[in-house]
């Protein structure tokens, strides 16, 4: 079974920077991609940076050059390192997995983890 476990997450000012992180646990794909997503109360959730297996990324306009995303696959480990955070990048963030394909564009990734708020103050 599939299980992915985000930290890092938290209250920080604007300009400032985190680094999120996911623990997976059972992926048994032979080739998948991993994402991350955020959301806001009452709105669509949002994906933020993919990767996929041979390491392409690729970003939401929003968060290019100032958000990376990396895996550490020796650890199972999912990173997005967020600079420059802004007050609108407030939300809940997820991180996500899916077996590579049609999947991995939109959001209609299988494995979810269970989020965690990141909030940055003007």
């Amino acid at each position: 079974q599939v299980r992915l476990a985000e930290s890092g997450g938290g209250s920080v000012q604007s300009g400032g920077s985190l680094r999120l992180s996911c623990a997976a646990s059972g992926i048994t794909y032979r080739r998948y991609c991993m994402g991350w997503f955020r959301q806001v109360p009452g709105k669509a959730r949002e994906g933020v940076a993919r990767i996929y297996s041979d390491r392409t990324t690729t970003y939401a306009d929003s968060v290019k050059g100032r958000f990376t995303i990396s895996q550490d696959n020796a650890q199972n480990t999912l990173y997005l390192q967020m600079n420059s955070l802004k007050p609108e990048d407030t939300a809940i963030y997820y991180c996500a997995a899916a077996e590579e394909g049609w999947r991995c564009s939109g959001s209609f990734y299988v494995n979810w983890g269970q989020g965690t708020q990141v909030t940055v103050s003007s």
